[in-house]
C-alpha cells in the first residue's frame, strides 16, 4: 500500500506538471493542429508535448514498467508486466476549442489489474486520485458513495466515436436511453467523465472506449462505489480493467436497468 500510495503521488505530480504545460501552450496560442488515424482523429502538439513530459518522468522513476499511451508508438504490450497507460490529453477537440473539461490520466497497472488512477484537469483545477483498496478523493477530499436514482431521474452522459461509419445503432441506443433519462450529456472528455460519476455529477456514462480512457477513471468509480460492466461483448481481448468495450458506469439499482436499456438489440 505504501508504493501504491508513493505512485500515486507522483504521478499526481506528473499530470500537474503536463496540465501547467498545456495550460501555457494554449495561452500561448502556438498550438499545432494535425490528423491521425486516417485523417478521422485531431492530434494537437500539446499533446505530444504533453506525452513526452510524462513519458519522460516515468521512465525515469519506474524504468522497468512500460508505457501505454494514447499518442505513444503502438508497440506490444506485455499486461503481465508493470504498464503505465497514459491519456496526455483527454478531451483534444475540447482542448483545442478552447473547453475545459480537458483531463490527463495516468494508471499504474500490474499484471492487468489497476493499482493508481489519477485523472488531472487542469482547466478546473482538480485532480481525482484513486489507489487500490484505499479509497479515492477530489483534490484531496475522500469521494463517498451517493443514493442512487431510477433511470427516469438520472442524468446520463456518452460519446461517440471518430469514425462515424456505422452510427445509426449508437443512434438509436441514444434515443432509446434518452427518452427514458432526465437528460443526455455529450462532454467528450471520458476519463473525466467517469471520474464525475464517481464525484455524483453524473448518474451514469457508458461508451465504447479505449484503455487510456479508462484505465485510471475505472478505479476512481470503483473505489467510490461506482459499478462497471459491458453492454456489448468485449472485444479487444485486453484485461478486463483496461477494456473500455462497449463500457458503462453507474451506481447499483441503476447499473441494472440502464444496462438492460442498452442490451436491447438495435436494428
Amino acid at each position: 500500500m505504501n508504493e501504491s500510495r508513493e505512485l500515486a503521488d507522483f504521478a499526481q505530480h506528473v499530470a500537474e506538471r503536463a496540465g501547467e504545460r498545456i495550460r501555457a501552450l494554449r495561452a500561448a496560442k502556438t498550438i499545432e493542429e494535425s490528423l491521425k488515424d486516417g485523417g478521422r482523429e485531431l492530434v494537437t502538439s500539446a499533446d505530444l508535448a504533453s506525452n513526452e513530459l510524462i513519458e519522460k518522468a516515468v521512465s525515469r522513476h519506474t524504468p522497468e514498467a512500460q508505457y501505454f499511451s494514447e499518442e505513444g508508438d503502438g508497440g506490444p504490450i506485455d499486461w503481465n508486466e508493470p504498464v503505465w497507460v497514459v491519456d496526455p490529453i483527454d478531451g483534444t477537440v475540447n482542448y483545442a476549442y478552447g473547453h475545459a473539461h480537458v483531463g490527463i490520466a495516468l494508471a499504474y497497472v500490474v499484471k492487468g489489474e489497476v493499482q493508481v488512477g489519477v485523472i488531472h484537469a487542469p482547466f478546473q483545477g482538480e485532480t481525482f486520485v484513486a489507489v487500490r483498496g484505499a479509497g479515492a478523493t477530489l483534490n484531496g477530499i475522500a469521494l463517498e458513495t451517493r443514493p442512487t436514482v431510477p433511470l427516469t431521474y438520472a442524468l446520463v452522459s456518452t460519446g461517440f466515436p471518430h469514425d462515424h461509419a456505422g452510427m445509426s445503432g449508437i443512434l438509436e441506443r441514444v434515443g432509446r436511453v434518452l427518452r427514458r433519462c432526465r437528460d443526455l450529456r455529450r462532454l467528450a472528455s471520458p476519463a473525466l467523465d467517469i471520474s464525475w460519476v464517481a464525484a455524483g455529477r453524473l448518474d451514469a456514462a457508458y461508451e465504447t472506449l479505449r484503455p487510456w480512457d479508462v484505465a485510471a477513471a475505472a478505479l476512481v468509480a470503483r473505489e467510490a462505489g461506482v459499478q462497471r460492466g459491458h453492454y456489448g461483448e468485449p472485444r479487444s481481448g485486453l484485461p478486463p480493467e483496461v477494456c473500455g468495450d462497449d463500457v458503462v458506469f453507474a451506481r447499483a439499482g441503476l447499473f441494472e436497468e440502464l444496462l438492460a436499456v442498452l442490451r436491447q438489440p438495435t436494428r
